[in-house]
C-alpha cells in the first residue's frame, strides 16, 4: 500500500462497519482492493475497533451507544488515527452527526469509500474514454443514510459516470429516494414486509436497467431480495478497474 499526496501522510483507518466485515466478505475484499489499486495507504483495526452503534441507538440504549463511542474513541486515538474512510453509510452517519454529540473529545473526519474513490478518480484522471452508446445503463439508489442523513448524492454518482454507467434516475431519487425497506431493524423482525418494500423500490426504476448499484450493503441486500439486479457498489467499481488499460 502506498502514499498518495492528498492524504498528506495522514494514519487512515478503513472501518468497515459490522455488516461489511461480518457478513459481506466480498465487499470487504472489494473495498481493500480498490483502495489499494489507488495507493491508498490504509490501516485495519478489525480486532479492536467495536460496532459503531447504531443498532444500539435504534433500540432506546444510549447510554450503551456513549460508551461504544467513547471506546471506539479510545482505540482510534491510542493507534495514532488521523482519519475514517467507511464505506457503510450508518457509520458514516453515526461517526460524522451522532458522535460528536456523544464524545466532547471527537475530532476525526470521517468520509465515505465513495468520496475517496472520487478523488482518486480524479487524482489519476480515469475517465471514460468509450462510446456514449457503449455505456452500461444502471439506476442508482440513495440509500436513506448517505443521502438524507449524510448529504452525499453526487459523488457515487459521479464515479459510476466515470466508469462508463449511464444512470436513469427514478422519479424517487435523492431526498426523495424511497427506502429500500431494509433498515431500523425491519429486515431482521420483518422479512416478509422489508421484502415488499423492496419490490415495491425496485418497480420504481426503469425496467431498462441492468444493473441497481446500491453504497450500502444492506440496500444491496434487501434489493438482492427482490431483484438479481442488484449490485452492490464496489463490485461495480472494480469490475469497471479491473477492465481498464494499465
Amino acid at each position: 500500500m502506498g502514499l498518495i499526496d492528498w492524504l498528506k501522510g495522514e494514519k487512515v483507518l478503513y472501518y468497515p462497519g459490522c455488516l461489511t466485515k461480518g457478513v459481506m466478505k466480498e465487499q470487504f475484499e472489494n473495498y481493500k482492493e480498490i483502495f489499494n489499486r489507488f495507493g491508498v495507504d490504509f490501516v485495519l483495526l478489525s480486532d479492536k475497533e467495536v460496532c459503531c452503534g447504531l443498532p444500539v441507538l435504534n433500540a432506546g440504549y444510549k447510554k450503551d451507544v456513549r460508551k461504544l463511542a467513547k471506546k471506539n474513541l479510545k482505540i482510534f486515538k491510542e493507534n495514532g488515527i488521523d482519519r475514517i474512510v467507511t464505506n457503510c453509510p450508518a457509520c458514516l452517519h453515526m461517526f460524522n452527526e451522532v458522535y460528536p454529540k456523544l464524545v466532547r473529545d471527537w475530532n476525526i473526519p470521517v468520509e465515505h469509500a465513495s468520496v475517496v474513490i472520487l478523488r482518486a478518480l480524479s487524482k489519476k484522471r480515469i475517465r471514460w474514454e468509450g462510446r456514449e452508446e457503449d455505456r452500461e445503463i444502471v439506476a442508482y439508489h440513495d440509500s436513506c443514510y448517505l443521502g438524507r442523513y449524510s448529504g452525499v448524492y453526487d459523488e457515487p454518482r459521479e464515479v459510476v459516470e466515470i466508469l462508463g454507467g449511464r444512470i436513469i434516475e427514478s422519479r424517487f431519487s435523492r431526498e426523495n429516494a424511497l427506502c429500500c425497506g431494509g433498515g431500523g431493524g425491519v429486515r431482521a423482525n420483518f422479512e416478509k414486509l422489508a421484502k415488499r418494500i423492496a419490490s415495491e423500490r425496485v418497480k420504481s426504476f426503469d425496467k431498462d436497467v441492468k444493473k441497481i448499484i446500491s453504497p450500502c450493503g444492506l440496500c444491496y441486500a434487501n434489493l438482492k431480495s427482490a431483484s438479481e439486479k442488484s449490485v452492490e457498489f464496489s463490485s461495480f467499481v472494480l469490475g469497471k478497474l479491473r477492465g481498464l488499460k494499465r
